[in-house]
């Protein structure tokens, strides 16, 4: 698996490590937004593209602080896989930008 040094400009909310198997790094990273919308982004064995060094987006909602993944926004109505940094900074900029999360 290729490692690469992700920067992004969005913070994450919280930062997993998942441990090592197969020799593939797992790893975790929450991000939340004002909107009341946030993301899993994952990486490891078990995960789409994750042999390969790619990234699994989840979008997710919030409640106060637990969260759940959410199928039911115009983003995907599933997880996406096989993701570049590059992509998932462009996906977390549209979940950024989705309407408030009704209550």
């Amino acid at each position: 698996m290729t490692t690469t040094n992700e920067s992004s400009k969005h913070v994450p909310y919280r930062e997993i490590d998942r441990g090592t198997m197969h020799g593939i790094k797992g790893e975790q990273k929450i991000y939340r937004f004002d909107n009341g919308y946030g993301a899993s982004v994952v990486r490891g064995y078990f995960t789409y593209g994750g042999e390969d060094g790619k990234w699994e987006l989840g979008v997710v909602t919030f409640g106060d602080d637990t969260w759940h993944l959410d199928y039911s926004t115009p983003i995907t109505n599933d997880v996406l896989g096989h993701l570049q940094w590059h992509e998932v900074e462009e996906i977390l900029d549209q979940i950024a930008a989705l309407p408030k999360v009704e209550a």
